[in-house]
């Protein structure tokens, strides 16, 4: 969430980060919100000042009734009652204000960082460097989908059967796979410095709020009406929120944690060629890395996570490039944003596996995640995340991209984890 003194002292430069973002409505709601914030700031004199005299005349009916002066004490005592009527009804107006401004606040995206390129589409984003050989496959290459199915891997039928289009069941060597990746990426990421941690794949209505997901992807997201509890579609939901309402000790920082979860996204209105197979899913996994850091140190941090993920990508032997975001193509939270893709032989074409960002304050203010500065004061921290990494599309180009007349050869770095060096 945008900071309120921000949108008050710097009101041009967040209307050209909302228009970069392309957020239409920006001048109309922060025009609302700062005249909320007038409204709020003169109730909240009003009600201060009637307290006040409240205080005082009280302290005046004190001293009257030691005085035996009952008479003298009841047109302040009169008065006293008007000023308590004018608190409560400001109170009560204030409090309206306050959640109006608040919900106005909730809809307003990050601020794009300085570097982030013009745009509107993904086309338009800027790519900063590819690495590796994209393969050469004969034409009786086969996509995933079809080699899944060859090699008895994984079963979309089964899985619609069991709950409907969009969740797999990993069989026999498939599943297998699954967890060798896993236990890869949670491993690369402890010994990077991070925490693994296991949190609750199901969260509360605060926790969605604080990173940013509600109400930017409330219908996105399956939700459990009786409880009021979500599913996640990110691990970076429930590690973050970890240090909701919390005050950081310096010492302690930067905050490195991992978590491996199930993902859950309804990806209303997806249908086509592109979303074919493991290439859109509403249940997957994904290892997700974590950072909390001063302000100072959020884009060094930013650097690390995005050489970490490289790593990963060069271990598993994939060709990858990774794209800066344009404002348009950018998440509702994100200042900065890089996406990672791996080419897919078969397919023809690239798959979004990671995207690494930095949200500086946006999720640490809707969070309350502070530390303390020299002199006492408390500061918002910055926080990123990254996916280290998401597995679906991982799998579809190892699948495709190693794909021989004997089965397929899975790089090295997964033979220990898997038990095995081929599929098939």
């Amino acid at each position: 969430m945008l900071q309120l003194s921000v949108l008050r002292d710097q009101t041009d430069f967040v209307l050209a980060g909302l228009a970069k973002k392309g957020y239409a409505t920006g001048p109309a709601d922060v025009a609302a919100i700062l005249g909320l914030d007038q409204r709020r700031r003169a109730l909240q004199t009003s009600h201060d000042a009637a307290q006040a005299e409240a205080n005082e005349l009280a302290r005046q009916i004190g001293g009257l009734m030691k005085a035996g002066d009952k008479t003298g004490a009841e047109p302040l005592k009169a008065r006293t009652v008007e000023l308590k009527q004018h608190t409560q009804a400001a109170a009560t107006e204030l409090a309206q204000v306050e959640k109006e401004q608040q919900q106005l606040l909730y809809k307003l995206p990050n601020l794009p960082h300085a570097s982030v390129p013009e745009g509107r589409h993904a086309a338009d984003n800027e790519t900063i460097r590819e690495h590796g050989t994209k393969p050469e496959l004969g034409p009786e290459a086969q996509p995933h989908w079809d080699l899944i199915k060859k090699y008895d891997i994984i079963d979309f039928e089964l899985g619609n059967k069991i709950t409907g289009a969009g969740f797999p069941v990993y069989k026999g060597q498939g599943a297998r796979l699954q967890r060798a990746l896993i236990n890869f990426f949670l491993d690369e990421a402890r010994a990077a410095g991070y925490t693994e941690m296991q949190p609750p794949i199901l969260v509360n209505e605060a926790s969605g709020y604080g990173t940013g997901n509600l109400p930017d992807k409330d219908g996105q997201m399956y939700h459990d009406a009786k409880d009021d509890l979500y599913l996640i579609p990110t691990a970076e939901v429930p590690l973050t929120n970890i240090y909701r309402d919390e005050i950081i000790p310096v010492e302690k920082l930067p905050v490195r944690i991992t978590g491996h979860t199930p993902c859950f996204r309804r990806e209303a209105g997806s249908w086509g060629a592109d979303v074919r197979g493991l290439n859109r899913l509403h249940q997957f996994d994904k290892i997700e890395i974590v950072q909390i850091t001063q302000p100072e140190n959020s884009y060094a941090a930013l650097e690390i996570m995005l050489a970490h993920v490289e790593g990963l990508l060069q271990k598993l032997e994939l060709p990858y490039r990774i794209l800066r975001l344009c404002g348009g193509d950018m998440s509702f939270t994100s200042a900065l944003t890089y996406d990672f893709e791996v080419w897919s032989a078969a397919q023809g074409r690239w798959l979004e596996v990671s995207s690494v960002s930095n949200f500086e304050t946006f999720q640490a203010n809707r969070l309350k995640c502070r530390y303390k500065v020299e002199g006492g004061k408390t500061q918002l921290l910055h926080t990123l995340n990254g996916s280290a990494l998401a597995l679906p599309r991982i799998v579809a180009a190892l699948l495709e991209n190693n794909q021989t007349s004997e089965g397929i050869e899975l790089p090295a770095a997964l033979h220990s984890y898997c038990g095995f060096s081929k599929i098939g």
